[in-house]
């Protein structure tokens, strides 16, 4: 099958800390830090969006690779906070990565795996031999109503993956891919609707744990796998609870989850959420150990992979800034008013 032949990262250097949210709202940031399981979050600038952090995530990831821009086939940028409603970011993508005018193109949308979901189109594609690299991106500049509980998650953040299929360019093989869906209504944002809506009650069992435990197990059941078998593992991070719970209940450890494990200091980057996770976890990663990935989309979906790390993973690291460095690199934390400017959320007359 198809596998895994260069990525890239971005996220913006502006942060707020969970204490400066809680003291607007008269909230307990202790009580909030310890069951969220975060300590602060991303922050766009006011220039930055959904298209700019994929295209700064897609650039890294083509000098990651090593190869020609012009080679890419296709690219699939998955987000729920595209700039236009009607204007595809993947064409902003194409034409600032140079890779040419024959690209299929497109946006997805699934809640917060949609960029996986771009990442097995590009498979198919690349497995039928129509193109010879394919490029999935998840990038988002997360929503959440001010006051909500989701805006002390609710961050910004991508990670694009090139897909290809040939051995000497591959820095990890995808053995196996299986989805899980259902019509569950946990989390939604209408046509015009400036925010997100969630459902509570369904957020955490109906949605992310059913999905992304069966999901797992599917995965198991069609590789003959289980969790030992795997070096590591990376699960959706809505927040940093979630995924060190669920990778307990289907029995991975802490240390298994400890590399990709970054909500706790960038929040939920929504679309890139297990994407950068899965790449922070190769930038640690060694040849011949197996990584296990779960994305959850709200709505509800998930898409897991088994994964196995090539020889040619440390050779195309001097091509890369790990992402752990990316992340703390230049940090500039920023108050409560400055966040709501650079959301658009207060704006001069």
């Amino acid at each position: 099958m198809a596998g895994i032949v260069g990525y890239g990262v971005h996220v913006p250097i502006y942060r707020i800390r969970i204490e400066d949210i809680a003291r607007v709202w008269n909230e307990d940031a202790e009580s909030i830090k310890k069951g969220l399981n975060i300590r602060e979050k991303s922050v766009p600038s006011t220039d930055e969006d959904a298209a700019t952090i994929a295209v700064e995530a897609a650039r890294r990831a083509v000098k990651h690779a090593g190869i020609d821009a012009h080679s890419i086939g296709a690219v699939y940028v998955g987000s729920e906070s595209h700039p236009y409603a009607v204007k595809p970011t993947a064409a902003v993508v194409v034409q600032a990565i140079e890779a040419g005018n024959d690209v299929m193109a497109a946006d997805l949308e699934f809640a917060c795996k949609a960029g996986t979901a771009g990442m097995q189109m590009a498979m198919g594609l690349v497995d039928s031999g129509m193109i010879r690299y394919g490029m999935a991106i998840g990038s988002d500049t997360s929503q959440g109503r001010p006051g909500d509980a989701l805006e002390y998650t609710a961050s910004a953040g991508g990670a694009a993956f090139i897909i290809g299929r040939e051995k000497k360019d591959m820095i990890a093989d995808i053995l196996k891919t299986v989805s899980f869906t259902s019509d569950t209504p946990d989390f939604w944002r209408r046509e015009g609707a400036v925010f997100p809506s969630h459902a509570g009650r369904f957020t955490g069992e109906p949605g992310y744990f059913r999905h992304i435990m069966n999901a797992t197990k599917m995965l198991f059941e069609e590789t003959g796998f289980k969790a030992s078998d795997f070096d590591y593992a990376v699960f959706h991070q809505p927040n940093g609870k979630f995924p060190v719970n669920v990778a307990a209940r289907l029995g991975f450890t802490e240390k298994q989850i400890e590399k990709g494990l970054i909500t706790p200091v960038i929040g939920n980057t929504y679309s890139g959420s297990s994407m950068i996770g899965l790449a922070a976890t190769l930038d640690a990663a060694k040849p011949g150990q197996r990584i296990m990935m779960t994305s959850f989309g709200s709505g509800a979906g998930s898409d897991s992979f088994a994964i196995e790390v090539t020889d040619n993973i440390a050779s195309k690291r001097r091509n890369s800034v790990l992402v752990r460095q990316l992340i703390e690199k230049n940090k500039t934390y920023i108050d409560y008013s400055i966040y709501l400017k650079n959301r658009g959320s207060i704006k001069k007359r």
